[in-house]
């Protein structure tokens, strides 16, 4: 097989640890999966390490991982590392031809563990050296062009794809809401709190699915609040859910609701449309991209501001009161639920930019 159907990728060590479930991993192992689907030969490097603040020893390791492979066979890094290693990846990009698939930019403040104005010098660097840089959104791009400077020539878009699944069957009062997401300050589980919490008078419960241990103390006040406020026995934080596990929590639920303050597109929401379920959530980012309209030009879902809970609580109470506005959304949750790409779709969008960094 030629070079230009093979490609090294570096991913962050734990990409399949299912209690560390996210957008970026998943997107990782699928678009790794659908590229040997279609023929590419993959050679998959976990590096571990604190990703996006490393040890130097792992950006030591990094730097081996970079330097490891056949000479002008291209290497797709993950933006997590990537942009946090500038020390490794600029030397490395005058060596090797390097595409960094990029999720979240630190500058972009998406990442709280990043100091944003030293991670924002380095990750401008790295995205300038690199060969080709792959987003997951047209949100994310702008945001690098605009910000960056970069040359728009190099800079891609490949969205998520998103696999096929049971439609959920409805149930009649859409008291069963779900939350999809790291139970963490920039996903907004308070802000849902305080939106919740103005709805007691309504008959709801809400699932929230995601790991707990990123941020303990936030979790702590959150749960601490939400016994404050009476809905205790209403908020579950389930812990991380994966395969059958989350697909029955998908099941379960008649509304999705994902309260981030940062998002570069939000896999979560396509994964709840692929079910027919409808979407109430903050314009964030790339959420409007995530969430669509059908061809007929109906939203499946609700936008509202980010970090505002009387606006949640307002679309919210709506869906839980209104039966009309209910059926509305789930028939274009229906009709998008059709209209929805796959895997295949996003790797195609980035095996052309592979080839392109070999030509």
């Amino acid at each position: 097989m030629s070079p230009a159907r093979s490609v090294q990728v570096v991913v962050p060590d734990g990409v399949d640890d299912p209690l560390r479930p996210s957008g970026g991993n998943t997107y990782d192992r699928r678009l790794c999966q659908a590229l040997a689907g279609a023929g590419w030969t993959v050679h998959t490097h976990a590096v571990a390490g604190d990703w996006p603040r490393p040890q130097q020893a792992e950006r030591r390791a990094l730097a081996a991982a970079l330097g490891g492979g056949p000479r002008g066979l291209p290497v797709l890094v993950d933006g997590l590392i990537a942009s946090a290693a500038p020390q490794a990846v600029v030397p490395a990009a005058r060596r090797v031809p390097i595409v960094v698939l990029l999720h979240m930019p630190l500058g972009a403040g998406g990442h709280s563990a990043a100091s944003r104005p030293e991670a924002a010098r380095g990750e401008r660097a790295v995205l300038a050296a690199a060969t080709a840089v792959v987003t997951t959104s047209g949100w994310t791009r702008r945001w690098l062009l605009s910000t960056y400077g970069l040359d728009a020539a190099r800079v891609h878009v490949a969205r998520p794809g998103v696999d096929a699944a049971p439609a959920v069957a409805a149930g009649p009062d859409g008291s069963r809401l779900l939350c999809v997401g790291a139970v963490v300050a920039a996903k907004g589980q308070d802000v849902l709190l305080e939106a919740l919490a103005t709805l007691v008078d309504l008959d709801w419960q809400c699932v929230c699915v995601g790991p707990r241990t990123r941020e303990p103390a936030f979790v702590e006040r959150l749960r601490d609040r939400s016994r404050a406020a009476g809905v205790g026995d209403r908020l579950c934080l389930t812990g991380p859910l994966t395969g059958a596990g989350l697909a029955a929590a998908y099941a379960d639920a008649d509304l999705l609701v994902h309260p981030s303050r940062a998002e570069t597109y939000g896999m979560v929401v396509t994964e709840a449309l692929a079910r027919a379920l409808p979407v109430v959530a903050a314009d964030a980012g790339g959420v409007t991209e995530a969430l669509g309209v059908t061809s007929q030009g109906t939203p499946p879902g609700v936008l509202v501001p980010p970090g505002e809970a009387a606006p949640l609580a307002a679309a919210l109470r709506r869906w839980l009161t209104d039966a009309e506005s209910r059926a509305v959304l789930r028939a274009a949750a229906r009709r998008r639920r059709g209209e929805l790409t796959g895997w295949a779709e996003t790797a195609g969008r980035v095996a052309r930019v592979l080839e392109g960094a070999v030509a």
